[in-house]
């Protein structure tokens, strides 16, 4: 059994199709204007319902809010990547994003860095956004 694999439906759908050609999808509310990730079918700030909320393309910008390196993992296949970064980013449209931050050492990460979205196949076919230290 794997523990890293989403489960995709006909509603998440979108996303992960956008995600296997290097997109990230947001979710935005045409009722009160937030962004939401992950994505719902309702918008959780105002509870406007399906009809109001809409898929958007993220720019790929964030900022790191929090991270820790894991050492130890016993669920596959995360055992097999340690030691890795778990994180929490700020993404530039507003939403919190938990991922990983990949490409960077986590004594070299720091609150507030610049980061941009780049994505790993977990899976055939199946794509995951993870966050790299931002070259611009």
């Amino acid at each position: 059994m794997r523990y890293d694999l989403p489960e995709i439906d006909d509603f998440t759908r979108p996303y992960w199709d956008a995600a296997a050609e290097g997109r990230l999808l947001l979710r935005r509310c045409g009722e009160c204007g937030k962004a939401h990730h992950y994505p719902r079918e309702f918008c959780p700030a105002c509870w406007a319902g399906e009809d109001r909320v809409t898929w958007e393309t993220a720019s790929g910008r964030a900022t790191l809010y929090t991270w820790s390196v894991i050492h130890r993992n016993d669920l596959p296949p995360f055992g097999e990547r340690t030691p890795y970064v778990a994180a929490v980013v700020d993404l530039a449209e507003g939403p919190r994003m938990m991922t990983e931050v990949v490409g960077a050492d986590g004594a070299d990460l720091r609150v507030g860095m610049d980061l941009e979205v780049t994505f790993r196949e977990a899976a055939e076919g199946v794509w995951v956004a993870v966050f790299g230290v931002a070259l611009s």
